[in-house]
């Protein structure tokens, strides 16, 4: 069988924030893994942009470890998609520096990300790495050349920052860098079980590695049609949060679903015990599969490790090409 052509090159990446959500899966890693045989994937753990919404890193390790292990799990094949640390590849700062020559402050302020990250983290002061956040996922980006960059809707405006250096540098210098395109999902923004987005931050997920009794548990407490009381009364699915969720899981069964929900013959109480097993019935084999990693924890550093010297070597040659662009030596 004939293997599948290789259009380019893609680098995603998330901060080490520990176990993965359904939010990380829609917005993203269910698109990596489609993604991964079409194109040449590098996957980031972005170490270093933790440090801009907390300072402590005592437990980036571990949630790093969890993380990969979600990554793994899901179906990130590490053969094919190297997965390493920002931290242990040092021309990411390196292109970054140069970066933040290419683009002005009040360009950074506009970032539609920035302002809702600080509403949703009630933040008063905004340190000058959080502000040039984009700029280092724009060398993060560059300096695998990626081509095309998967991400959750709310990534969007910092992948055209990224065009826009790439756009400057080339233009300033001579032609390094492709120019990316953003490519988003169906559900690209999956809402948490209090309707707003979600986060962990918010405590309002539903883990991958969440057992079928937890996720019952949780969604039992998602907001629903306010209108619809008890069992009889007529729905309106299309407000409902539950009935966004059987959208993604349930899609065989969603015109049964809304037009249970809409005579009243559905209620609210088995609408979700439906919801919880077609979410069940997506992570069990993730669950299963997360757990041979999780219990050889060598394996998974081993994988790590791996990945971070085929990123050195790509690395190293993009920054070649750059420092002779700008006839640095």
């Amino acid at each position: 069988m004939p293997k599948t052509k290789i259009r380019g090159r893609i680098l995603s990446g998330m901060r080490p924030t520990g176990k993965m959500h359904l939010g990380n899966y829609v917005g993203a890693l269910e698109n990596w893994v489609a993604l991964q045989k079409e194109y040449e994937n590098f996957h980031l753990i972005a170490d270093y942009h933790a440090l801009t919404t907390n300072l402590a890193t005592s437990d980036i390790w571990q949630n790093t470890f969890e993380m990969v292990c979600d990554w793994l799990a899901v179906g990130i094949d590490p053969a094919h998609s190297p997965i390493f640390r920002q931290s242990r590849i040092k021309e990411h700062c390196e292109l970054h520096l140069i970066f933040s020559m290419l683009i002005t402050t009040a360009r950074l302020e506009r970032n539609p990300t920035l302002k809702e990250q600080v509403r949703d983290l009630n933040m008063e002061n905004i340190v000058y790495g959080h502000l040039g956040y984009p700029v280092l996922q724009a060398a993060d980006i560059l300096l695998y050349k990626g081509d095309v960059v998967p991400v959750g809707e709310d990534q969007a405006p910092h992948v055209e920052i990224t065009r826009e250096i790439a756009r400057r540098f080339n233009s300033q210098y001579s032609t390094v860098f492709p120019i990316p395109e953003t490519k988003l999902t169906q559900f690209a923004r999956l809402p948490g079980l209090d309707g707003n987005k979600m986060s962990k931050s918010l405590g309002n997920t539903i883990l991958l590695s969440d057992s079928l009794n937890d996720i019952k548990s949780k969604l039992r407490k998602a907001i629903t049609d306010p209108q619809k009381i008890r069992r009889g009364d007529p729905g309106h699915p299309e407000v409902c949060l539950v009935f966004t969720y059987h959208q993604k899981f349930s899609p065989a069964a969603i015109e049964t679903i809304s037009a249970g929900c809409s005579s009243g013959q559905l209620g609210c109480v088995e609408c979700k015990e439906r919801c919880a097993g077609a979410i069940n019935t997506l992570t069990e084999p993730y669950r299963q599969r997360r757990n041979e990693f999780a219990t050889h924890p060598d394996s998974v550093q081993d994988i790590i490790a791996d990945g971070e010297k085929r990123a050195r070597i790509v690395a190293t040659a993009t920054m070649q090409e750059v420092r002779a662009a700008m006839q640095l030596g």
